[in-house]
């Protein structure tokens, strides 16, 4: 039996990410079309904490209005898709598992594009109509494909719940593209978010993300044990104590939920949940109550370096970040598996 002892992060560990974290931020708020002197950020950001004068000119306003939203946003978008790529990967115990190879990102991005086409909204919240079909959606493509596996393999055979997923996506590619065709002037802004973007992102969306990894993030770091025991197998999972409809049907709906939240304030951002929680897992092993919080560290340092390269190597033209995490992922994605069919 393998066992996953309760081992915490240690004190270096955090400092050492913690510092990864706010020299990614720091960075990415310093370079731009405009590249701001590192001396200038941290007077601008004191200031706004109340620490100091406010510099004059336009760099306070292009910090604190433009890039210090969307770095923070980049950020938490890319923990969050970490965080929920590893849980599925432990969930289902396939290492193939992610919210765009099983289908969910997809479903989502499906919702998120009625929602923008139809103009659905909810009086007063922002964004609300768009969240809410993004996530329904999410959870109901999940759903879906789960049954249609268990239907055609009582196993859930990792072939089984990938192919669906690949086959699941395409449908929704299609439905996708149908619904453009008939969006009118709106095809434009569909198009362009599809590639995935968070060019333009306010303090809303930051507030946004942070509530839903609040929500449906740390439900997700708490059922790290019950991961533990899903590696060993349900029905042994199920002879310690763990309950195991109750677990899956929790990290299933939490899961879909963010992958949700994601699509629509970012829109399809694929690979980060795929890659980010395999590579993490060759440096913290596979110990989920350290997987996890590393995932999201990674996954956000990650995304932050994918939007830097998107704005900064064309500049003043910018990459849709999903295209710059598209062409990193499979790349690595790549590396990855060659590695594995090698040493095994």
């Amino acid at each position: 039996m393998r066992k996953f002892p309760k081992v915490p992060l240690k004190g270096t560990a955090w400092a050492v990410s913690a510092l990864a974290v706010l020299a990614a931020l720091l960075l990415c708020i310093c370079v731009g079309s405009v590249n701001i002197p590192l001396l200038d950020t941290l007077q601008t950001l004191g200031a706004a904490l109340g620490m100091g004068e406010m510099p004059q000119g336009a760099v306070p306003a292009i910090i604190l209005s433009v890039r210090l939203p969307r770095v923070l946003c980049v950020m938490l978008v890319g923990a969050a898709l970490a965080l929920c790529g590893a849980v599925m990967q432990g969930l289902l115990r396939n290492p193939l598992a992610d919210g765009s190879t099983l289908g969910v990102s997809s479903g989502a991005s499906l919702g998120a594009a009625l929602a923008l086409a139809f103009g659905l909204t909810i009086p007063g919240i922002p964004m609300g109509g768009t969240m809410l079909m993004a996530m329904v959606f999410a959870f109901l493509s999940l759903v879906l494909i789960l049954s249609l596996a268990y239907v055609l393999d009582k196993s859930l055979s990792t072939q089984s719940i990938i192919l669906i997923g690949v086959v699941f996506s395409m449908f929704c590619t299609s439905l996708l593209s149908l619904v453009m065709t008939f969006s009118g002037e709106k095809v434009r802004n569909i198009t362009f978010w599809t590639m995935g973007s968070l060019a333009g992102s306010t303090m809303n969306h930051v507030l946004t993300m942070l509530l839903s990894l609040i929500v449906c993030g740390v439900p997700m770091l708490l059922c790290a044990r019950e991961l533990n025991a899903f590696a060993i197998g349900e029905e042994n999972a199920r002879n310690i104590g763990v309950n195991v409809r109750s677990i899956k049907l929790l990290l299933m709906a939490a899961s879909s939920a963010l992958i949700g939240v994601c699509v629509s304030v970012g829109g399809s951002i694929g690979f980060v949940g795929l890659i980010i929680p395999h590579i993490t897992r060759m440096v913290s092993g596979p110990n989920h109550q350290k997987l996890l919080p590393a995932a999201m560290v990674s996954g956000g340092v990650f995304l932050l370096l994918a939007d830097l390269i998107g704005r900064t190597i064309l500049r003043p033209l910018e990459i849709p970040i999903g295209v710059v995490t598209s062409l990193i992922g499979a790349v690595v994605f790549v590396v990855i598996f060659y590695r594995m069919r090698k040493g095994r």
